[in-house]
């Protein structure tokens, strides 16, 4: 029988039920050509391969004719388009294991394809959001942690801005439509944030005037 490995969730891409006064805004995931490009760098890896070619190409021009120095520099060929279809199934899967969520009361990932976790991040805990916008509208929306939070960068790539390795940025990575989720959690936030905090109050200790 096939098995759902996400069947345990009671509501798709989050670990529980929402609370009271919670809901959700917006899911989404990852654009997996995009994240290929983007998130494990494929034309780069293509362009190196393509170098790779050339160069025995040309280095073997000087001793062959063209079409066996062609021939001899094939293989990088071969083993690029190899990795490269790699790299794509990778994006691909890690695009279909992922879910991101907006509630109006925090942002949340569920990311992984063999280890699947999912980050909670209260908008509390969220200091700023940058979006890196494409012209074709696709994007990605980094969280900048405030206070002492910490997240592993090695366990939330690549679901996280390239580089931030002391300060790890989980994000929405390469997600369509980047601008409007941009605005929605920007509207959330601010509303959120500024919610008054009500606390309880002992009874003993109301002291009348």
């Amino acid at each position: 029988m096939p098995h759902d490995d996400f069947a345990v969730e009671p509501i798709r891409g989050l670990p529980a039920h929402l609370p009271e006064g919670e809901e959700i805004l917006w899911q989404g995931a990852p654009d997996w050509w995009a994240l290929a490009r983007e998130g494990l760098s494929v034309y780069w890896v293509m362009g190196y391969f393509v170098i790779l070619f050339l160069w025995r190409a040309i280095v073997a021009g000087e001793t062959m004719p063209a079409a066996a120095a062609i021939v001899s520099g094939s293989p990088f060929l071969v083993l690029g388009a190899i990795v490269c279809a790699l790299l794509m199934a990778v994006a691909y899967v890690q695009a279909r294991a992922t879910v991101y969520t907006v509630t109006n009361r925090r942002v949340a990932l569920r990311i992984g394809a063999a280890l699947t976790m999912t980050l909670n991040l209260p908008y509390t805990w969220i200091g700023n959001a940058n979006l890196e916008l494409r012209k074709s509208g696709v994007g990605t929306i980094a969280f900048e942690l405030m206070g002492t939070t910490r997240f592993s960068y090695l366990m939330c790539w690549p679901h996280v801005r390239p580089w931030r390795i002391a300060r790890t940025e989980p994000a929405f990575r390469c997600i369509p439509e980047a601008a409007k989720v941009a605005k929605l959690i920007a509207d959330a936030a601010e509303t959120r944030v500024s919610e008054p905090r009500i606390t309880h109050v002992p009874d003993d200790a109301l002291v009348a005037e």
